[in-house]
């Protein structure tokens, strides 16, 4: 898989699950983290196009979205998750509270992640001349953080124990080019949502 499929794949499941969060009739805490869903998908779907090269990148909009989705996970996600709040139109699965400190840490993953893209939005995407380093250690071979079986949807990295992706702290994942970094996010919020947000009818 290609770096660029990669970063695609991802953004493509976040911008269903924002579409799949928008329903009516919800009210008090399934309301309050329906809408910061939202938000969050929208603050996605604003920068993917320029991830992607389909449009003109700009460091203070991705800066900006980043800045928001961080706002809006971590502990400030994880409060709008009262246990048993399972009520339609909630989509949230019970395995949520049985794995609680499993969804907390994909929680605080996201927000590492998106203060780290914040971090990175000054780099550039990877390979238009803002990152001059080589950045094969970060983004491709078996053992990167972008490629290979043992990355980060293999087993380890996202879905793994109570640190960020492979215990990286914001200020490494701002060293990175802005699309990694991206994509770094969009694959912990697509993790979370696999395991525990129910399918679509």
């Amino acid at each position: 898989m290609t770096f660029r499929r990669l970063l695609l794949g991802g953004a493509a499941i976040i911008g269903l699950s924002a579409t799949a969060f928008a329903h009516s009739g919800a009210t008090g805490v399934v309301k309050e983290r329906m809408d910061a869903m939202k938000s969050m998908g929208e603050a996605i779907k604003r920068i993917t196009p320029m991830m992607s090269g389909e449009a003109a990148y700009d460091e203070a909009t991705v800066r900006e979205a980043a800045q928001a989705i961080a706002n809006d996970s971590g502990e400030a996600m994880t409060s709008q998750f009262p246990e048993g709040s399972t009520d339609h139109p909630s989509e949230v699965l019970p395995r949520t509270w049985d794995e609680w400190e499993r969804f907390v840490a994909l929680a605080d993953q996201l927000e590492v992640a998106a203060r780290g893209l914040a971090l990175a939005a000054e780099n550039g995407l990877h390979g238009d001349g803002h990152m001059m380093s080589d950045q094969s250690g970060m983004m491709g071979g078996s053992s990167g953080m972008m490629g290979g079986s043992s990355g980060m949807m293999g087993g380890g990295m996202m879905m793994g124990n109570t640190g960020g992706a492979s215990g990286m702290t914001a200020e490494q994942i701002g060293q990175m080019p802005a699309d990694g970094a991206f994509t770094m996010l969009t694959q912990t919020c697509s993790a979370c949502h696999d395991r525990y947000r129910k399918d679509d009818d």
